[in-house]
């Protein structure tokens, strides 16, 4: 555990649920008396809706936190087309810059107790010609919860990633399993066991399918405690 509980969540690939994670936590960090703040730093598909740009990841993270974070620092990138990032910005001729993007977790980071940065997709997205978002956490420094999507071919995903996470000379301070779909994974046990004994982290968690997403439903399947300051992590959640 960290001085500070500010966290870099990642996952095995897209649509994991590392945003029903990163909600759940920030949920769980205000319940302890935390200023908790989300920040999604670059998003990919947006819908307009009532006179703006939204994308629903975005809105559930400045849901679940408990400070007022404006936008603009929030999600510095917010992009319309629901494709790989690098790919988004050139069709809107914009660069993501990780300066700016650090710039502006400084700027929550001094009105916040607690930061919860979610990347988008897998680890090594491609934000540029040069640069991806292991570039993004290895400058954040961050520690990393990585979401481990239940399905077939999780095991060599969650390991492939792991050591990416750890190559960049970062922290893995816990890691969660997910089941994103309806049908359960076959021997998803023995899985979860396999990865309990070779993932150098704590288990903090596995939810099962929720047919509605929602981090309170979560939060019952969780264990944060690994991650709050002493003082607090004798409350489960």
């Amino acid at each position: 555990m960290t001085a500070q509980p500010h966290f870099f969540v990642t996952g095995t690939d897209t649509e994991i649920g590392k945003t029903l994670i990163s909600c759940a936590l920030l949920s769980a960090l205000a319940r302890h008396g935390l200023r908790a703040a989300g920040m999604k730093p670059v998003a990919a598909g947006a819908e307009w809706r009532e006179g703006a740009w939204h994308n629903e990841d975005v809105d559930l993270i400045a849901a679940h936190g408990n400070v007022a974070v404006p936008a603009e620092l929030a999600n510095p990138y917010l992009l319309r087309e629901a494709v790989a990032p690098h790919i988004a910005a050139r069709l809107e001729h914009r660069a993501i810059e990780i300066p700016h993007i650090l710039s502006c977790y400084r700027r929550v980071s001094a009105f916040a107790d607690a930061v919860v940065v979610e990347g988008v997709g897998g680890f090594r997205v491609p934000l540029g010609a040069l640069s991806d978002t292991a570039d993004l956490a290895q400058q954040l420094a961050l520690p990393v919860i990585l979401v481990v999507g239940l399905r077939l071919g999780c095991i060599s995903q969650a390991l492939v990633t792991a050591e990416a996470i750890l190559a960049r000379g970062l922290h893995i301070a816990g890691w969660v399993a997910n089941q994103p779909g309806a049908a359960e994974m076959p021997f998803a046990d023995d899985n979860c066991a396999t990865l309990a004994a070779r993932l150098p982290a704590p288990l903090l968690g596995r939810v099962p399918y929720l047919p509605r997403a929602q981090p309170a439903l979560a939060l019952p399947h969780l264990d944060f405690s690994p991650l709050l300051p002493p003082a607090m992590a004798t409350a489960r959640g």
